[in-house]
């Protein structure tokens, strides 16, 4: 976003009013609980995470989407929603869930992408995915500009991509198809790549893979999430995002399942190797991405969608709008 040329007068007149216009009520005024009737107001209205996921099949998208939210919400054989209601568009199923945690509810849209990539012929196949991101948008901004617009208007833009790839392409990393669809998508929506069952790797290969990734990244320009230009971002948040960004992709392994590993019963997996528990952050990076996505990023991944990539789409589409009134006037 735009930042505004930095004025010397305000930054004095911000400096005074830190220093010598901060006044302490004599006696008791009461509108420090003015956080507390914010929180009660949000916890009525709940919080709406929509959350998409893209990659071939057979990855485990929908299982780690059920172990990221430690509930059973998708089939993990058909994809589609154990519960509440499903509405389907041409190649895409969203299935719609409230999750209540200690008293806070989360509406949350799984949107699966079922077999991306998986016809002998996927040219342009990232268009229906493309296409159904900016839709979300478009309906957005038609209720923002309605004569009489809802006092909260139900968000269905996509807050995040989680962008599954194929452990298989150790040596060459991204594919063709990858780097156009990753290119394609983060110019409209957060990006997290993840190399999807990652106990398919050693740990070697799990970071020789990771440094190719990031380089093929960097040399195709791809913008991944998280961003450092959001507004309000903080030297701790600069920090967070460079540690994170330094773990991405997420090697991760999806588990619903509870095994036994010493005696103590974790969500993970049986190999004939082993046992693999995915809340062991030495052989899985689960823990790492659900602190990320739900934790620590989940408010931010919703006010980068609303700030950068609605914005982009808002200014866009208006700009549009105004020409062709401006061409029909003429015309008239």
């Amino acid at each position: 976003m735009e930042t505004l040329p930095s004025n010397p007068m305000l930054s004095q007149n911000n400096n005074s009013m830190d220093n010598s216009d901060m006044i302490h009520p004599r006696s008791y005024v009461g509108f420090d609980t003015i956080t507390n009737q914010i929180e009660r107001r949000l916890l009525q209205r709940g919080f709406q995470f929509n959350i998409m996921t893209v990659g071939e099949s057979g990855l485990g998208k929908t299982t780690f989407l059920n172990t990221l939210f430690a509930s059973h919400l998708l089939d993990p054989i058909t994809g589609e929603a154990i519960y509440d209601s499903m509405e389907k568009t041409t190649e895409i199923t969203v299935s719609q869930h409230t999750l209540i945690e200690d008293q806070v509810r989360l509406n949350v849209n799984l949107i699966d992408t079922p077999g991306f990539g998986d016809h002998i012929d996927n040219d342009r196949c990232w268009e229906p995915i493309v296409k159904y991101i900016k839709e979300q948008h478009s309906q957005y901004l038609r209720k923002e500009l309605t004569a009489q617009r809802e006092r909260h208007i139900l968000d269905t833009r996509v807050h995040a991509v989680l962008y599954f790839l194929n452990p298989s392409n150790i040596k060459r990393g991204l594919t063709p198809l990858d780097i156009i669809t990753l290119k394609k998508l983060c110019d409209i929506v957060n990006v997290i790549p993840v190399i999807g069952k990652s106990d398919m790797l050693t740990l070697d290969e799990r970071l020789n893979f990771r440094e190719l990734i990031k380089q093929q990244l960097a040399i195709n320009d791809i913008r991944i999430y998280p961003y450092d230009d959001l507004p309000d971002t903080t030297e701790e948040d600069l920090a967070l995002n460079n540690s994170i960004k330094s773990i991405i992709p997420f090697a991760v392994i999806g588990a619903e399942k509870e095994v036994e590993i010493n005696g103590e019963l974790v969500r993970g997996r049986k190999n004939r190797w082993g046992m693999i528990n995915i809340e062991d952050m030495n052989q899985c990076e689960f823990v790492y991405l659900r602190e990320f996505l739900i934790r620590t990023h989940l408010q931010d991944l919703i006010e980068a969608t609303a700030f950068i990539h609605y914005e982009k789409f808002r200014s866009r589409q208006l700009i549009a709008l105004k020409e062709n009134a401006s061409n029909a006037a003429h015309r008239q």
